[in-house]
């Protein structure tokens, strides 16, 4: 039996630290400890060599730039991020880092414009600045009327998805996120019962899974729609692990999760129907500092993709799947012209042909997908 459709915005890694904090209203302290870069300041300047000129300050919705007019023109219900930064002005960095990223709390704004529902924080970012400055994101999250899930102030609140309701609450959409040490999460960023942290797998595995969904379905009503936020795998590549694979199809199979939000790879990474549900493996970077910034040109990892999916609330089965291409150009998201969008549908639907899914344009320049095999079973 079919219900009413429930419409997702998902996308990868929004990254508003260092380089973009630097372009905003409220700039925070530019400092890095980086081995090649010390100041934040100079991933404006790469990016100012290889696309031109960026006004400084800009506008909150600079950023986003397109995508906030895709947005509003999808309507989609709920809209999740992963937000991959600190929100704190903390400068606790963790020493075992090479990389960290924070953004001025006073730059909350760059968040608020696009209207997110979910902040996902189960990431390798999210402790850049020790759990004083976790402590001050979710501060900040909160203040600005932004829930979050996957990150707290113990394992409880680490582990409890984030509840949007829709319609009065009589429909909901449920949304855990989690993260495994393949990221590059260090082991110690765990919440434990007393202490802050993060959401994180020792390993993605079926009992994992199991257990997931077991806590799910405790709490699930009929009508609701669960997304399986997962931040794993490396940076780069196509190829996904058996294992991922395994973890993506036990929490379908275990009755509790409909939709699998993977995230860190810097680039999209292959799509799945698996007895008709969602799985995307690996949605790409989407707001970053990353122009000018040399190696892996062969992913193109200047194109970014925004999913919108549409989710069946009584069964939460696929209904449709439509993915917007932008192009980062001046630390700002701008429509991909078609030779790009095209490029992107050629790779997504190379790659997704071994799930059974292939990778269509529309006459609205939208990317769109349909399956090959049947969905009812899946394949194992």
């Amino acid at each position: 039996m079919s219900g009413e459709s429930v419409t997702l915005s998902l996308c990868g890694d929004v990254m508003p630290g260092r380089g973009v904090d630097q372009i905003l209203p409220h700039p925070g302290a530019p400092e890095l400890r980086e081995g090649f870069m010390r100041d934040a300041r100079a991933y404006v300047e790469l990016a100012e060599t290889v696309s031109g000129s960026i006004p400084s300050p800009v506008e909150f919705s600079w950023p986003w730039g397109d995508v906030l007019d895709v947005l509003d023109e999808a309507a989609p219900d709920v809209r999740v991020i992963n937000l991959e930064a600190s929100v704190t002005r903390h400068g606790d960095f963790d020493p075992h880092k090479g990389i960290h990223y924070r953004m001025n709390p006073a730059n909350i704004g760059c968040l608020t414009v696009a209207r997110p529902d979910v902040c996902v924080l189960a990431n390798n970012h999210v402790l850049d600045f020790g759990r004083s400055g976790l402590e001050e994101t979710l501060d900040s999250l909160a203040g600005a009327g932004l829930r979050a899930a996957g990150a707290g102030r113990d394992a409880d609140a680490a582990r409890d998805p984030a509840v949007v309701p829709l319609d009065g609450g009589r429909r909901r959409v449920l949304v855990l996120s989690m993260g495994t040490p393949s990221s590059g999460i260090p082991l110690d960023w765990a919440a434990r019962p007393d202490r802050p942290g993060v959401n994180l797998l020792d390993r993605p595995t079926r009992d994992a899974a199991a257990l997931i969904s077991r806590r799910l379905l405790k709490s699930r009503r009929p009508g609701d729609v669960v997304v399986a936020s997962v931040h794993w795998g490396s940076n780069w590549g196509y190829g996904v692990p058996r294992n991922q694979r395994a973890f993506a199809h036990a929490l379908i199979d275990g009755g509790g999760v409909d939709v699998v939000h993977g995230h860190s790879s810097h680039h999209p990474r292959p799509i799945e129907v698996y007895r008709g549900k969602l799985v995307l493996y690996g949605c790409g970077d989407f707001i970053d500092d990353y122009e000018g910034v040399e190696g892996h040109e062969e992913y193109r990892d200047d194109l970014r993709l925004l999913y919108l999916a549409s989710i069946d609330s009584e069964t939460g089965g696929l209904t449709a799947l439509r993915m917007a291409p932008f192009q980062a150009r001046r630390m700002r998201l701008s429509r991909a012209a078609s030779g790009d969008t095209e490029w992107l549908r050629a790779v997504l639907d190379r790659v997704s042909g071994e799930f059974g899914v292939r990778v269509d344009v529309g006459r609205d320049g939208m990317l769109a997908v349909r399956t090959t095999v049947p969905t009812s079973t899946g394949r194992q």
